[in-house]
């Protein structure tokens, strides 16, 4: 015969202290363990959302980031006379020679500097890549020293909205435009014009080409046609397989995520179960009776962790909300982490999906099991004569 489940929730309502502390302290662990997932999630699709397996990134044998690589002029003119890449209107074709460098920019404090990637590309690199648009402002001139900045750059740095100079040694850079990357890696980025950042660093030469093809098909020749081609000395790769690679950023944060996960985990399931003990010792008569009535010990153990389950899941819910608040109210603007191969800092915001909620709720549960399991069987290995005996 089984515990009716009504009896459970009326003991978390009567002990209304002990069950809202727990329920507060489960929710603050259960929010901590979101906000780290939704940070791993975060730096997860900047670095692969948008990747395409059509688009190709040309570079150096044997270079891990594009700014390792270094092609010439003569080898860029040499891709640019390769059959396979898309075209313009005009006829040209979607290949874009790009040099890679790093600032160091202010944030918007003024007070601290974070090392930013600027991109030099020739129009027809913006046109290969369609899913970033600009939002505000326009592109940029060549030749003329202007440059655009993703919207989210200009959120979290100084001096990067449209009108404003960008200063940085001897350089400048007028901002003309603010565009939107849907979330990928070029939210971390400056572009200009590839010969301006030439002349200003003095490189006559490009980190990567960048090439659009109409399909994946046609990106695997095209890069099988570049391995095979000795006078090229160069290796493609799709940029899917690039910024797959470049998740190698995200690993301390993953790494950190396991370690939170698990020491939380610890303490919020001692904390669930200190208090189903002292639920225990305090209804060893209640037991006694349930006994005493004709409850078997396996229903009495299934319906305490019945109860750690409930009590766990109020937890949860309220983890999640508070995580929502946290989202809404303090973290609405992106924050930023290094790439450890470029040096930069990748802008990305975290993320609440719903499977991440899931996730949330289930890992409330398991504290729940964990935490009233023992609790539970303590309760269903009490006497009927010594529990009857308590006062």
């Amino acid at each position: 015969m089984a515990i009716p489940l009504k009896y459970n929730l009326r003991n978390l309502v009567a002990r209304k202290a002990s069950t809202g502390m727990t329920a507060f302290v489960i929710g603050l662990v259960v929010a901590v363990f979101l906000c780290v997932l939704a940070l791993v999630q975060g730096v997860t699709r900047t670095l692969s959302v948008t990747a395409s397996t059509r688009n190709v990134i040309a570079m150096r044998v044997g270079s891990q980031a594009e700014m390792q690589s270094v092609i010439t002029r003569d080898q860029a003119d040499q891709m640019r006379s390769m059959p396979g890449p898309e075209r313009t209107a005009a006829g040209a074709a979607l290949v874009s020679p790009e040099l890679i460098t790093l600032i160091n920019v202010p944030r918007e404090d003024g007070k601290t500097y974070s090392n930013v990637q600027v991109r030099g590309m020739s129009p027809v690199g913006f046109e290969a890549r369609p899913t970033v648009k600009i939002v505000d402002g326009r592109m940029f001139n060549p030749g003329t020293n202007e440059a655009i900045v993703s919207k989210n750059l200009s959120k979290r740095f100084a001096n990067l909205n449209v009108g404003e100079t960008l200063k940085t040694g001897s350089f400048r850079w007028v901002v003309v435009g603010l565009f939107d990357a849907q979330g990928s890696a070029y939210e971390s980025e400056i572009w200009t014009d590839v010969r301006d950042l030439q002349q200003q660093y003095k490189r006559d030469m490009y980190s990567s080409v960048f090439v659009r093809l109409p399909d994946s098909e046609a990106a695997n020749r095209y890069i099988e046609t570049i391995k095979g081609d000795q006078r090229l000395k160069l290796e493609g790769k799709t940029e899917r397989k690039y910024y797959d690679e470049q998740m190698i950023t995200g690993a301390p944060i993953k790494a950190l995520a396991f370690l939170v996960g698990i020491f939380t985990a610890i303490g919020a399931s001692f904390g669930a179960m200190n208090t189903m003990y002292a639920q225990v010792s305090s209804r060893t008569r209640e037991i006694g009776t349930l006994r005493a009535i004709g409850f078997s010990r396996r229903s009495i153990l299934v319906s305490f962790v019945i109860e750690a389950l409930m009590l766990c899941l109020a937890g949860g819910l309220l983890g999640i909300f508070f995580a929502f608040l946290v989202f809404n109210l303090f973290l609405t603007r992106p924050t930023g982490t290094m790439n450890f191969r470029t040096f930069s800092e990748v802008l990305f915001n975290f993320r609440m999906t719903p499977p991440l909620i899931a996730g949330g709720l289930a890992f409330a549960v398991a504290m729940g099991v964990v935490g009233g399991f023992f609790p539970a069987f303590r309760a269903a290995r009490l006497k009927i004569t010594t529990a009857l005996r308590e006062v």
